[in-house]
């Protein structure tokens, strides 16, 4: 089943073609990151406008470096919801477009679960259930993946997202957009015991976190250095940030696995390509003995392939939509509007 599948959640346009959720095609993506690296961070007008003035052509361009012809395309995913809404609009109109003209169905596809199905394009002998972190700019939780469309979410960020986290005390720091990477990039000359930052521990649901009050001391720690004239170490303070956001998450990492009796863990979204989050994950499979899923880090970041690969699942699910398929800001990974 070859399915034509299209991302436009942030700022990342792509489409790509998938077969049988495991096999990508193509996958064309056209970024706008030298776009909003001069505003220091995404601005959701100028990335909606720049979907609309590529996707008809990357859509033209995927299909011809798929070889397949429009009468070979069998469906039409598209990322209905979380995102940018007026990002995740162009998106959506185009799908229902080209699903309309093509005679085939559509299926909506959220995006976290798009961000969970990269790992089947990696591991094609991967199959649920498995525990997956998600970890990106906007979300963070634990998964339980029962089956490829039957989750439960395990525990979640009570405030800001780690991705988003990283973002905030890059761009305080100078670092350019996008700031998780570079932050990363700095951490790995750094060295973490350097400065001491906080692991929250917030709620009821010890699998629950808090990043805010990370993100707060590391901003107050800058600020101050400032103000006093102190010179900042950089990489140390990049080095001991990201190690206080991987011990948050691999304390729960270790307890949920415990919980479930998973013996497959798998990592998703944009974080998961943090250098130090991975070498934590890595480790912590070994000790316990469970096999581990990190995606290459291509499929990290937004991308179709992965709206692909659920696509390809919500379908067997019976999950489609028709014309009347709205764009939602907002959305549970339950697909409950939130």
């Amino acid at each position: 089943m070859n399915i034509l599948s299209i991302e436009s959640s942030c700022d990342e346009t792509a489409v790509a073609l998938v077969a049988d959720g495991r096999r990508v095609l193509t996958d064309q993506i056209a970024s706008q990151v030298p776009l909003h690296r001069i505003y220091g961070g995404v601005v959701p007008e100028i990335a909606s406008r720049k979907h609309m003035e590529v996707i008809y052509a990357l859509a033209d361009q995927a299909l011809l470096a798929s070889g397949l012809a429009r009468s070979q395309i069998d469906a039409v995913a598209v990322t209905y919801a979380p995102g940018l809404i007026g990002a995740v609009l162009v998106g959506v109109n185009f799908a229902k477009a080209a699903a309309l003209a093509l005679g085939k169905p559509l299926i909506p596809v959220h995006h976290i679960r798009g961000h969970i199905a990269a790992n089947y394009l990696a591991y094609p002998d991967l199959t649920p259930p498995f525990l997956c972190l998600v970890v990106s700019g906007g979300h963070t939780m634990f998964v339980d993946v029962e089956d490829y469309t039957k989750m439960t979410i395990l525990g979640a960020t009570l405030d800001d997202a780690a991705g988003e986290s990283f973002d905030k005390v890059a761009r305080v720091l100078g670092m350019p957009y996008p700031g998780g990477a570079a932050l990363d990039a700095a951490a790995r000359s750094g060295d973490p015991s350097k400065y001491v930052l906080p692991r929250p521990k917030p709620g009821e649901n010890p699998l629950d976190m808090s990043f805010s009050g990370l993100k707060t001391a590391a901003l107050n720690l800058i600020h101050h250095a400032e103000q006093v004239g102190e010179t900042l170490d950089v990489p140390s303070l990049c080095a001991a940030f990201s190690q206080a956001v991987s011990d948050i998450l691999d304390t729960r990492v270790r307890l949920a696995l415990t919980r479930t009796g998973r013996k497959k863990l798998a990592a998703a979204g944009g974080v998961a390509a943090n250098s130090v989050i991975r070498a934590a994950l890595t480790r912590t499979a070994e000790e316990l003995g469970t096999d581990l899923y990190l995606p290459p880090l291509k499929l990290c970041g937004d991308n179709a392939a992965m709206i692909g690969a659920q696509g390809y699942y919500e379908f067997l699910a019976g999950n489609l939509a028709d014309m009347t398929l709205n764009a939602y800001a907002t959305r549970s990974i339950l697909g409950e509007r939130l």
